[in-house]
């Protein structure tokens, strides 16, 4: 999950001023981790601990209150049930990468997916979005090739995968449903040569753009498998203790 984590801080500067190129530095002096960050640190923790999606995700969020919530979620965060918000937001799928490397079958990641994305993001839309990016997680980390992964996607969720990051670009904005943000950033995985070439291809679409890397990086990895040590020292240099550990336990149990 590092390379999600990773999307999301190479992505974290030019949020609020996209950008419509893949040439710009990979690692500004402003990037920092957001909330796609915290909330994936959240679900690894709970699929660690056997702990309910939604403690851990209320737990972490509460003690990283600044990290860039939308407001629905922050207000979530503080309510003292935990009733879902019928949220179609791409907030389901920037958390998910654990869920498609932990689970080992189709079945036990679209579920857990799914358990993942309803505990807030309940609206058909929300749970799709997270099902095709744990999905396309998993069927990566299983060598599944790109043109297997598009079918698969394709078939079950009737994204458009065909498009092409050209034809997108120009009229692209920032959309922060998972309807306008998860094809895109799959499509970026899916025109890479590389790991670090998926995140600058989600980020030049000029949207979401931690979001863009953050769901584009972790199909990355799995599919690419071993980070570049530069990613791995910039990131981990960003984090915190806390998420180091929680990170480094579940790379234990998972062979990452």
């Amino acid at each position: 999950m590092l390379g999600a984590i990773a999307g999301d801080i190479i992505g974290s500067v030019y949020e609020a001023h996209p950008i419509k190129t893949t040439s710009f530095p990979l690692f500004s002096d402003y990037a920092r981790f957001t909330d796609d960050t915290v909330l994936t640190v959240a679900v690894a923790h709970s699929i660690l601990s056997r702990t309910d999606y939604a403690s851990s995700l209320k737990a972490f969020g509460r003690k990283y209150p600044a990290a860039g919530y939308g407001m629905s979620f922050f207000k979530w965060l503080y309510l003292p049930g935990s009733k879902p918000y019928n949220s179609w937001g791409n907030g389901s799928a920037m958390r998910v990468s654990p869920v498609g490397f932990a689970f080992t079958s189709v079945e036990e990641v679209l579920g857990q997916a799914a358990r993942s994305a309803a505990v807030t993001h309940n609206h058909p839309e929300g749970i799709k979005g997270a099902q095709a990016t744990a999905l396309s997680v998993y069927l990566a980390r299983r060598g599944k090739s790109k043109t297997a992964i598009r079918r698969a996607i394709t078939e079950r969720f009737a994204y458009n995968l065909e498009r092409s990051l050209d034809a997108i670009r120009p009229g692209y904005h920032f959309d922060v449903s998972c309807q306008g943000s998860v094809p895109e950033a799959i499509i970026a995985f899916l025109e890479s040569s590389n790991f670090e070439d998926a995140i600058r291809n989600a980020i030049s679409l000029g949207g979401d753009s931690d979001t863009l890397g953050c769901i584009a990086g972790g199909i990355a990895q799995a599919f690419y498998g071993r980070l570049p040590q530069e990613v791995v020292s910039q990131v981990r240099g960003r984090l915190p203790d806390e998420f180091l550990a929680i990170i480094d336990a579940f790379n234990a149990k998972y062979g990452l």
